[in-house]
């Protein structure tokens, strides 16, 4: 890689680790919008100020950031909100203390920083897609979404900017439907984009949660996967997911499966850090005991 200038130098606290903002930032490892390389994250996306490609690399102590293209100055700037350092960890530990499980797993894998990106669309469009499939379905129909629509991000680094939101409001159907995504999530990917400048305009959390499920096909787990990123919302928990529900029970209660009311029940004492508490049991891996046979990968695109 070759040598930068640094353009901000950000301090960071004791056990700080890029890696988390990584899994929040990135789908999969190979994200056309963003790379994990070398213990550093570059991160491409369509700013207020234009393109951009924001690079952040740990140094002992500090996070160092450097932005390319138009939207450089723009990601620079809010680089310390892009990596987690602007995310209150107050009062945590003593809730994550309060249940030896947690403990144990804050201890092991570490406590998840939230970013806060400010950018709504972006995540927006990931979360559609993840709607009702499995991962591996989402990641095909993001990753074909992108590259179809991708221009390449500034820096030196071979990335994709994420799709304009006006090139997706107006293509038809049949565009997605050759990437394995139904009508349904279509049209719904269709009517965010057109919404999105509307979105972008949202100053907290509550807002967009209420401009987002105002638009038809999104509802409370689409909007607390866009919040708990777009504005680091500690406390969004992603209702109607499928696993999230039973990890949840099985951790706090030792229940194999739960519903949604006794996933809210079990994590109102960690209220205001419930989506932190789910992370952490992702980023653990851990999660409830399978039964049957999993989700099968669909494929309908080629009918």
């Amino acid at each position: 890689m070759p040598a930068m200038g640094v353009d901000r130098v950000m301090g960071t606290p004791p056990g700080y680790r890029l890696g988390w903002l990584a899994r929040l930032l990135t789908f999969s490892a190979h994200d056309p919008c963003a790379r994990f390389l070398d213990g550093s994250l570059w991160w491409a996306a369509r700013t207020p100020e234009g393109p951009g490609t924001l690079w952040l690399r740990p140094a002992p102590g500090q996070l160092l950031a450097s932005g390319h293209g138009p939207g450089g100055s723009w990601l620079v700037e809010r680089a310390d909100a892009v990596a987690g350092l602007r995310d209150r960890l107050d009062g945590f530990a003593a809730l994550a203390a309060s249940r030896p499980t947690l403990a144990r797993l804050a201890g092991a894998v570490g406590t998840p920083r939230l970013p806060a990106t400010g950018l709504v669309f972006q995540r927006l469009l990931r979360s559609v897609l993840e709607q009702k499939v499995t991962g591996t379905e989402a990641y095909r129909a993001y990753a074909a979404t992108v590259r179809h629509f991708g221009e390449p991000a500034p820096g030196p680094v071979p990335l994709l900017l994420p799709p304009d939101p006006d090139a997706v409001a107006s293509a038809g159907y049949w565009v997605f439907h050759r990437f394995g995504v139904e009508q349904r999530r279509a049209d719904t990917l269709a009517r965010a984009a057109a919404a999105a400048a509307r979105l972008e305009r949202c100053g907290d959390s509550s807002e967009t949660t209420a401009r987002l499920t105002a638009v038809d096909g999104i509802g409370r787990w689409t909007a607390a996967e866009v919040v708990r990123v777009v504005h680091g919302d500690a406390d969004a928990v992603s209702v109607g997911d499928y696993h999230v529900k039973n990890t949840v029970s099985w951790a706090l209660a030792g229940e194999p499966r739960g519903t949604d009311e006794r996933m809210l029940e079990l994590l109102a004492p960690f209220a205001g850090h419930r989506g932190r508490v789910c992370l952490l049991l992702e980023a653990a891996g851990l999660h409830a005991p399978r039964y049957g046979p999993r989700a099968t990968i669909r494929s309908f695109h080629t009918y």
